[in-house]
């Protein structure tokens, strides 16, 4: 009697909570609900950041007077971030792939990707020899890649997150494995998300509309979202893991503050075990000084280290002090927040930069057909399409309340100041850099054009549903339970 229950129990079809209609369930008109959903994964090479609240911003002396960073309370949600920085060998695997997919057709699309490795030339020192090994010799592989500007990053991500969607489906059995794609005819999530792109099927899901297949749809949940840069919030909150500073589990009480993504205020491991007096961060400690004495080197690093050397921190990632800095989504502006005076209004999730684009549509309301790259086209959202909107009524932010017409602020680029729609954060020390820009809250900016050969990056993840992790259905505890009937 008990194997005919637990037999009956696994064949009854799960139904709606408030129509009583089946759910997957062609008979029923075939409503689909991911069955299997059980939420979402880490992407290779991610770590979950459970996200709160912090103070945002420099919590020590601000020894430039710069002031552009005053501490703010914010709340960060939920995240994913690259354990590590991106390697060299990671982005040549990207320049390989745009060579085999792009090469015949369109080599400037690999051109344009290519980093830029005369970074390593300077007036009176002989780097030469990093101009031609760093990037492409294999004793470096494991090395943060250098030279790649802000939007040759961006387009590493998108690309990241095609590859990686792709091989969900190859591993899943839903796509064949196709290394023979050219030109238009390659993955592109959006692409086949919008039935653009079909690809070598395997097996498709079964569709309980028809009662055939069909393709992977946004709503099975099997896809990741994108891979894209941090933003500055999400990027300080990561490299501080306060979570390692909390007292007890039970409570919210953090009870000092953290200076470097470790405690204390030594660059130096000061726990009496193995490593007790070894380096922390890779860095510039003095004037001429990047590496220490033979014999006794300090962080083993003339230029940069591998990506995951020295210790994590308590979320888990590695080098976000010191190694090279990085590039964030944001646009930079000397006041952070939205404004001073407005900062209370864009506590949760901050950052600048919108530039709000939606697809491309044809009469019918449907994607146009897509470019010659095979991606979806977009384009950016017009103020006339988004006026008597409450939530924002202005389609380009990049200035809002800080150089716009209702801020009285105007950034006259090259004439008095280097500060312009185009300049991005980068946060993190590097290994040419004194540890005063090891800690999370000193912030500079760069040209999004510009690169540099302390400058690199890693990629980040919107974490979707429960905000700590799939085993926690994050429920209240007073939440009243259903009657059972």
């Amino acid at each position: 009697m008990a194997g005919l229950v637990l037999l009956s129990s696994c064949g009854k079809k799960e139904e709606s909570k408030t129509t009583g209609w089946k759910y997957n369930d062609v008979k029923w008109g075939g409503f689909e609900k991911a069955p299997d959903y059980k939420g979402q994964e880490a992407g290779p090479n991610l770590v979950l950041v459970e996200g709160g609240t912090f103070t945002m911003g420099v919590t020590e002396e601000d020894v430039t007077y710069e002031w552009n960073n005053m501490p703010r309370r914010v709340t960060v949600s939920s995240f994913y971030m690259d354990e590590t920085e991106v390697a060299n060998i990671d982005y040549r695997e990207y320049l390989y792939w745009l060579g085999r997919v792009f090469g015949e057709a369109y080599p400037e699309v690999e051109r344009d990707a290519l980093p830029d490795t005369l970074v390593w030339r300077e007036e009176l020192a002989f780097n030469e020899p990093y101009v031609e090994t760093y990037f492409r010799h294999p004793a470096y592989d494991n090395y943060p890649v250098v030279g790649v500007n802000w939007k040759q990053a961006n387009d590493y991500s998108k690309w990241r997150t095609d590859r990686v969607n792709e091989g969900i489906l190859i591993k899943e059995g839903i796509l064949n494995s196709n290394p023979e794609q050219k030109n238009e005819d390659n993955f592109n999530t959006g692409a086949y998300l919008a039935g653009q792109y079909e690809g070598s099927v395997r097996k498709n899901k079964k569709d309980f509309k028809t009662g055939g297949e069909r393709p992977v749809r946004f709503e099975d949940g099997l896809l990741m979202p994108s891979y894209r840069l941090p933003t500055e919030a999400e990027w300080e909150y990561a490299a501080l893991a306060l979570q390692g500073l909390q007292t007890s589990p039970k409570d919210e009480l953090i009870a000092e503050r953290r200076l470097y993504p470790w405690n204390g205020n030594s660059m130096r491991e000061r726990k009496r075990n193995k490593n007790q007096g070894t380096m922390l961060a890779n860095f510039k400690r003095g004037r001429g000084d990047y590496m220490g004495m033979a014999g006794r080197l300090n962080d083993a690093g003339s230029i940069t280290v591998e990506v995951d050397a020295n210790m994590p921190n308590d979320f888990g990632l590695y080098n976000m002090a010191g190694n090279v800095s990085e590039w964030t989504l944001d646009v930079y502006r000397p006041l952070t927040g939205s404004s001073l005076r407005d900062v209370e209004n864009h506590d949760l999730n901050p950052y600048r930069g919108g530039d709000f684009k939606t697809r491309v549509l044809d009469e019918d309301g449907k994607e146009v057909q897509k470019d010659s790259l095979g991606r979806i086209r977009y384009r950016y959202v017009t103020d006339e399409e988004v006026a008597g909107r409450q939530n924002y009524n202005r389609a380009k932010v990049y200035d809002y309340l800080d150089g716009d017409k209702d801020s009285e602020v105007l950034y006259a680029y090259g004439k008095s100041t280097l500060i312009n729609d185009k300049s991005r954060v980068i946060k993190g020390g590097s290994w040419a850099d004194r540890a005063y820009w090891l800690v999370p809250g000193t912030r500079r900016f760069r040209n999004e054009d510009d690169a540099d050969r302390s400058l690199g990056f890693r990629c980040a993840m919107t974490r979707t549903g429960s905000p700590s992790g799939n085993k926690m259905k994050n429920k209240s505890k007073f939440k009243r339970k259903r009657r059972k009937k």
